[in-house]
């Protein structure tokens, strides 16, 4: 990149321009698993539970499927949702400040529906944006569902 353009970049960065991701990283904003076990495996494959940036919070995605036993999808669902509520209150938010959430399924007509249900406990209107998406597998086996959300940080 010529000079010209680097210290275009610079002035634009300073600005507030684009985007600051290494402040964003800071890691006082980076949320990790408290579970031992799972900050081990986040840490070994490389991502954080969420990132405050500013008024935003992302958060990873949290896989959802059934536990050894169950047939029904619903509580596997739930434990996603709750494990979300409980990520979101760690940043300072709730269901209520989520602003976006992204679904990949698995099997997406066999499942939205059962999906839905769960998530319209926890999720009131006036909505979110919402796009479910479906997909031929994730990366933990059992898992049926992976839910990806983006929240506004509450300003107290």
């Amino acid at each position: 990149m010529p000079l010209k353009q680097v210290a275009g970049a610079i002035t634009i960065f300073a600005a507030g321009l684009l985007p600051a991701t290494a402040i964003a990283r800071d890691p006082a904003n980076v949320l990790m698993p408290e579970n031992t076990e799972a900050r081990a495996f986040q840490e070994a494959v490389g991502y954080a539970t969420a990132v405050i940036a500013g008024d935003t919070i992302y958060l990873s995605g949290v896989v959802a499927g059934p536990a050894k036993g169950e047939s029904d999808l619903a509580p596997g669902y739930e434990r996603a949702f709750a494990h979300i509520a409980a990520t979101l209150a760690r940043a300072g938010a709730s269901w209520d400040d989520v602003v976006d959430i992204t679904t990949f399924h698995t099997d997406l007509a066999a499942h939205i529906d059962g999906f839905a249900a769960v998530k319209n406990r926890h999720v009131k209107a006036p909505f979110p944006a919402w796009t479910a998406i479906g997909v031929s597998r994730l990366y933990e086996p059992a898992a049926v569902v992976e839910i990806k959300v983006v929240a506004r940080a509450v300003k107290k």
